[in-house]
């Protein structure tokens, strides 16, 4: 979540299963305000930026050639538009802007070095695909706000190091995002401990897909969080929305949560893999609960394989002798579709996934 929070704890949790019934477990959210148009360097309409690659020490790693080196990029109800082969370093504003926009593909570029947002895209853009990108060492990587037409699709990309602070500081967040064909999949994150700040690694936030075709949060790894108290690795149905799956990722020591539902309708987590080691910042591995305010209902956790050590202060003191660490792997208020479905304890480790994530330099 970019937007966070409150109601992180309203009484002791004492029980010392490592699944339990508890109420209000969930953070929520508050969305940030949208942005102003930045006045950022326009791109021409209708050109594909620098396809010939001169610069010969930029991203040869992942391009098999070089980048140049561009200012920030601010595009103002533009269309067909293909921005590739950029090295972009913000500073204080968003490396690409997007307000309005309409089939942009941003692909292999460096989006690095920026106060604010790697890439917004902003109130009524669709038709939005980001792929193939290096989005290193920014406040948050992908903020979509405010499109309810869709089709915004965050895919085969390389992140590291989140910033923040909050309400900063996820990879990726949809907020208020609709529509048909929003996919963020297959993408592989990193936070590492002195060198980010981050809070959710993919937050939705009061979005909502469609019954016939739900946001899809599909085959993402992530690993690293905290140390916010507050963070996760996946969250969805912050402050409501609806029709999102989360299918087929993997987290590891990804904060506070591992992954949870914070509320809406819909909403389906199943097929994940979800580990964390004991941190003083580590809470539980999967949860449910409603802390949108409006009905929550048709909520399934499922079929995930669960590890989870809590080592959060808070969490432990209620024992006696008070442990160094519990495992919590799972815990709801409500209680989701699917719960005796999921492994909880199950045999896996940090391993699974690799030592090296980002290639890309």
């Amino acid at each position: 979540m970019n937007p966070k929070i409150i109601l992180r704890r309203v009484f002791p949790r004492a029980l010392a299963a490592t699944v339990v019934f508890l109420p209000f477990l969930v953070t929520s959210c508050q969305k940030e305000a949208e942005p102003a148009l930045t006045s950022n360097t326009a791109v021409p309409s209708g050109v594909t930026l620098n396809t010939t690659f001169k610069n010969a020490t930029a991203l040869s790693t992942f391009l098999g050639t070089t980048v140049k080196y561009s200012a920030p990029i601010s595009l103002y109800k533009k269309s067909n538009i293909t921005i590739t082969g950029l090295s972009i370093t913000g500073g204080s504003v968003p490396c690409i802007q997007l307000t309005g926009c309409t089939n942009i593909h941003i692909k292999k570029c460096k989006i690095t070095g920026t106060t604010n947002y790697g890439i917004l895209i902003g109130s009524g853009c669709s038709n939005i695909l980001i792929d193939s990108c290096l989005i290193n060492n920014v406040a948050t990587g992908v903020f979509a706000v405010s499109c309810p037409a869709g089709q915004i699709r965050i895919q085969h990309n390389q992140f590291q190091n989140m910033k923040g602070p909050y309400p900063k500081g996820a990879f990726v967040q949809f907020s208020n995002v609709g529509g048909p064909g929003n996919r963020i999949q297959y993408n592989v994150c990193e936070n590492i401990q002195g060198q980010s700040n981050p809070e959710d690694g993919i937050s939705i936030y009061k979005s909502n897909g469609l019954s016939t075709d739900p946001i899809l949060v599909l085959g993402n790894q992530i690993r690293g969080g905290g140390p916010s108290t507050t963070g996760s690795g996946i969250t969805i149905g912050d402050l409501g929305g609806s029709y999102v799956t989360v299918r087929n990722n993997t987290v590891v020591n990804s904060g506070y949560w591992g992954m949870q539902i914070a509320g809406g309708n819909h909403m389906t987590i199943t097929g994940n893999t979800i580990y964390s080691a004991a941190f003083k910042w580590s809470h539980a591995g999967v949860g449910c609960a409603n802390f949108s305010g409006l009905p929550a209902y048709n909520l399934t956790i499922s079929y995930n394989r669960v590890k989870w050590m809590c080592g959060d202060p808070a969490d432990l003191k209620w024992y006696s002798p008070v442990p160094t660490s519990i495992e919590k792997d799972g815990i709801y208020s409500i209680l989701p579709t699917g719960w005796s479905t999921n492994t909880f304890g199950a045999s896996i480790s940090a391993t699974v996934l690799p030592s090296t994530m980002i290639t890309w330099q």
